[in-house]
This record gives C-alpha cells, structure tokens and sequence, in this order.
C-alpha cells in the first residue's frame, strides 16, 4: 500500500506506507470528554494541546516540506500520528511530565511531529541554536553545554543535518536520541498537560556564551495564538502560509511552525539554507501555491527586493496573492519596504500586503500586528525634538525622521510608555515600552536559576524605547542599552547605520553602530562596516570618509571612528541580529 501525499497540480512524490502510516486515533473526541471532565473539577488543561490534537483530526488542509527538490504534502492528522509514535519512543526512553529536552534538527517534516510529541508527553521544548558551516564545533559545544546545563536536559535531539556532532555531545556526557529510532515505536496517547506548564523554553537572541531561556507556557501559547488569528484576519478555509523562518528563533518555530500545526493551517515550510541558497525560492513558492501569507525581518524584505530587480524579468513571478506579509524581529525600516514595493510592482505585489509589526519570545511571538490592508503607515517626526526632548512630533519639514508604525495591540496584551521612575507617559512621549497580559513569560531560565520576568503588578519591561500614536498604534525608536547620548540628544544606532549602509560599497545589512564610553560626559560612538573592497586601501578610505559624511549629515554628529571590514565580520544573533556590544572588541582592535 502506498499513500498518495498529493495535491492536484503540485507533483508531490508517493510515499510509502510505512513511513507515514495514517493509523487513527481512538476518536478525536477523546480530548474534547478529557477537557470538560478537567473543567468540572477544576483543572486548568492545556487549552493549547487540546485545540491543536482536534485540529489535526478535523482540518482538511496540510503541511508541504521538502521544496524546492522533493516536495511532501501531509495532513496535520498524518503528522499528528507520527507525534504519537514519537511519543512512545520518547515514553520508552524515560522522557515524561516537566522533563526538557532540547532538539537539534534542520528539517521542519522532523521538527514538527517532534515538538507535538514532546507535548504529548508533557514535556518542555528547547531548540538549540544550529551550528552552520563555518561554526567552530568545540566552541559551539562549550556554548551549547552551558544551554543543555542550565535547561537540565535530560536528553537532546538530534536529527540531519546535524548528526556529524552526535559524537561531540556523547562526549560530554550528553544523552542523545534519534528522531528515526523514536519513530519505530508503537504510538501512544497523550498525557494531560496543564494550561502553567512550560511548552517551550525559547532561547534569546543573546544566549550563545551566556544563556538565557524565556518560559513559554501552554497559557501564552493559548492566549497569543487566538490573537494572531483575530490580528491577521485567518481564514482558514483559503489561506496559505509561506515560511523559510528558522525553527530555533520565536517567529520561525512559534509564529510559523506551532500555530500553524495548532490550527490546522495550510502551511508551506522550507528552511534558512533553502532561502539563502535561492531568495527567489521565497517567490518561487509564493507562485506556485498561491500563498497569502508570508513573514520575514526586514534585511530578508531588502534582498528580495535586490534579487527581483536584478535576477527576474517582469511577470516572471505572480506576487499578486500575497495579502499579509509582516515584517518583524528587527527594526522595520520603511525605505527598504517602499523599495519591495516598488520592486515588487512588476510582479503583483500589492503594497497594502506589506505589514509592520512588533513582538519578543517575552510575550511568545507577537505583541502587535499593523492592521489588515494598511500596508506601511510612516509616522515622520522632527527628528531634533525626538533627539532633545524625548518627544515624537510629527512634521514635514526640516530634519526628520521616518519611524514605521506598528499596528494596534493584539488582543490579551496591554501597554504603557514609562519614564525612569516608571511614571507612565502621554502619547508621543517616549520611554520605555511595558507591556502585560496572559502571553506574557512568566520568567526566565539562566545559569542563576528561574528569574521572574514580571513586576508585582504583571508588568514586563521590554528595553525597548517607543511612544504611542494619537491612534494607539505602538512605534519602537530603539533598544534602551544601545542609545547613544550626546550632548544631552539621544541618538539612535539605526539611524547611524541606515546612513552607513548608503554608501556605495558597503554590503546591505552590514554596518553596526557601536556606543563607546558609555555613561561618561564624553560619550561617543564608532561605525564598523562590510565591504568586499576591505583589502583595497583607496577603496577603504573612500568608504571611510563618505560613512562619516553621511553620518553627519543623518544625525549631526561625527563617529569617533569608522572601520572597513571584510564580509562575516560584524557579530550577529543567531536570528541575524547584530550584536552591538560584541563589535565593540572588533573597532578596539582595528582603531
């Protein structure tokens, strides 16, 4: 017998029966009985796992791995079944209620019906950051020891394309299993899980040398699900979902991988590599299913937009059934939309599509989503009066600056604007941006043990500065740490970097602004860029002296010093975040 993983005109391959065996549960109404005898007793049951096993036995929509080589449609129940079958490979080892067990797995056909498993097992989640070609593995297993030791893993799972570093992790002590080997075991049902107990610990952007966890409860997953489904307007019946997000960042494993699977949603999932090999593979596949529904940070929008104008033909790819593309996990700047936009024309994108947002794993994935339809909406403000006073005033004349707004607050979240003293503050004031409410972390995992994220009143202080508009839609100016105060103004690295990266000659993306002195009267800062001409010392001292003038002329205040290096320098997150404080030790060296 063979199984037909099958949509008319896609060309899926035929699947053995054996690998994915379609044996079904005992009935899906299983859970529903288990949630109201739980609810008469007055037992809070995961709401999240509950929904998420009823979607997998009543959606009729799937989940396509395997692009752009050999493509794989499943249903959610096909992958609901694998689920049980790793769960009772994971009972048979041991794994059971509170244990954590991390996971180093590429493909999201394996990282899917994984994570369900573990969840039906009460277990919690932790996908570790991968290691890439170029990463030195000694140094990534001292790194990822630290993460299996302070999570108290008692096992981690290991899948391709990461099997090469099995040996470096049994070699610590680590206890590994095989996605493979837990399959060839019968499947089991699920155990009661509670709506307090932790699905996932999510690592933070930072937490390679010295880690740290954020607790991400059934209760938030719950909770800030339902309102990404209201806040995009899902319709399941007809949209589609497009991801190359990675599975070990919030927006790639919780935003478009698990809410997905917890709806039933018809998903499309290929990797980081995938997309880095090929950006029009995004296109691509966009085209060929007729997705509807896409998210990426802001660098992988700018790409994008490079590659159509320069790789494509007009027509070549029909954008035209994009209707929500958020742009999120880093800072939305709006020329590099305008620019998709515009590149995006010839092929149908339409510019309302286009979506700012703002989330953290804190509040598990999303705090706000711009509305429906709006596309970019620029808030452009004196730039001085948000420099000096702390104010965001809006203007079109003289210097200003172009902030994108960020949509209203999603539904189960509320915030407020608070100075240093936690006095809260009008609207277009700005100060720091707290925020409260049922997605929110109850606290995190770090070396330290358990550290509540949470003030006495729930309120979460997220770092970031911003203010509100006259609508209530949230604007984020900038990371509290990385503001650079000068002459009683505040400056904003982006703005230093956006000014950097306009210079002919420095690679997009690749320009890092970085504090120095800090806290002292005579607080500066210095520029690090990428450029392919690092080598070429004409070259460099143009790139060096146009950077320091366009940096003036964005801010009205002249670098310490700006430095020219070679592609791959300038730290970043796993995520692709750059790491501000660690380029500190890279314009220390090359001063």
């Amino acid at each position: 017998m063979n199984s037909l993983a099958r949509t008319p005109g896609f060309g899926y391959r035929v699947l053995p029966q054996h690998v994915w065996e379609p044996r079904i549960c005992r009935n899906a109404a299983i859970s529903c009985c288990k949630f109201r005898r739980a609810a008469e007793l007055g037992v809070a049951v995961s709401r999240f796992t509950d929904k998420m096993y009823r979607s997998a036995h009543t959606s009729t929509k799937g989940f396509v791995t395997g692009e752009p080589d050999a493509p794989v449609r499943q249903t959610w129940l096909e992958v609901h079944q694998r689920a049980r079958r790793i769960a009772g490979g994971l009972a048979r080892a041991g794994i059971g209620p509170g244990d954590a067990v991390g996971m180093l797995a590429g493909y999201p056909v394996e990282i899917a019906p994984t994570a369900q498993a573990l969840w039906m097992r009460g277990s919690t989640l932790t996908m570790l950051h991968q290691p890439t070609p170029r990463t030195d593995l000694l140094l990534w297993a001292e790194d990822t020891m630290s993460v299996i030791a302070m999570i108290e893993a008692r096992a981690v799972i290991v899948s391709e394309p990461f099997l090469p570093v099995v040996p470096v992790l049994e070699e610590r002590g680590v206890r590994v299993l095989n996605v493979d080997r837990l399959l060839a075991a019968d499947p089991i049902d699920p155990l009661d899980t509670r709506e307090d107990d932790v699905a996932m610990m999510q690592l933070t952007s930072g937490s390679t040398g010295s880690p740290k966890a954020v607790h991400i409860t059934h209760r938030n997953l719950y909770s800030n699900a339902e309102a990404m489904f209201v806040g995009a307007e899902y319709d399941l019946d007809n949209d589609v979902i497009i991801s190359w997000l990675p599975c070990f960042h919030d927006m790639g494993m919780t935003g478009f991988l698990t809410v997905p699977m917890y709806f039933g949603a018809e998903l499309v999932k290929v990797t980081p590599m995938d997309f880095l090999r090929d950006t029009l593979l995004w296109a691509k596949l966009i085209d060929k299913y007729r997705g509807t529904m896409t998210a990426a940070p802001n660098f992988a929008y700018a790409l994008l937009a490079k590659r159509l104008r320069t790789q494509v033909q007009p027509g070549e790819f029909d954008l035209s059934s994009l209707r929500w593309a958020l742009s999120g996990a880093e800072t939305v700047e709006p020329a590099d939309v305008e620019d998709l936009i515009d590149a995006g024309k010839p092929f149908g994108l339409r510019p309302e599509a286009i979506l700012p947002a703002y989330g953290m794993a804190e509040t598990t994935v999303a705090v706000s989503f711009s509305e429906c339809g709006a596309g970019l909406v620029v808030d452009e403000v004196d730039a001085d009066l948000l420099a000096a006073l702390h104010r965001a005033v809006p203007a079109t004349t003289g210097r200003t600056r172009r902030l994108a707004t960020l949509g209203p607050l999603l539904n189960g979240l509320e915030a407020r604007i608070v100075d240093t003293h936690l006095n809260e503050l009008p609207t277009r004031a700005v100060g720091e941006i707290q925020v409260r409410g049922e997605p929110v972390t109850p606290g995190y995992c770090t070396m330290a043990g358990f550290v509540a994220a949470q003030d006495e009143h729930g309120w979460y202080s997220t770092g970031d500065l911003g203010y509100f508009t006259e609508k209530g839609h949230i604007v984020v100016c900038g990371r509290i740490k990385d503001v650079i105060i000068m002459a009683g103004r505040s400056i904003y690295p982006t703005d230093i970097e956006r000014a950097a990266a306009r210079v002919e000659g420095v690679r997009p993306g690749c320009a890092v602004a970085v504090r120095l002195d800090a806290g002292h009267s005579r607080e500066t800062f210095a520029v690090a860029v990428e450029s392919n001409s690092w080598q070429d010392a004409a070259e460099t001292r143009r790139i060096r002296r146009q950077v320091a003038h366009e940096v003036v002329a964005e801010v009205d205040m002249r670098p310490r010093n700006v430095v020219v290096l070679g592609p791959g320098t300038i730290p970043k997150t796993p995520s692709g975040k750059l790491r501000r404080t660690h380029a500190l030790s890279l314009l220390s060296s090359s001063a």
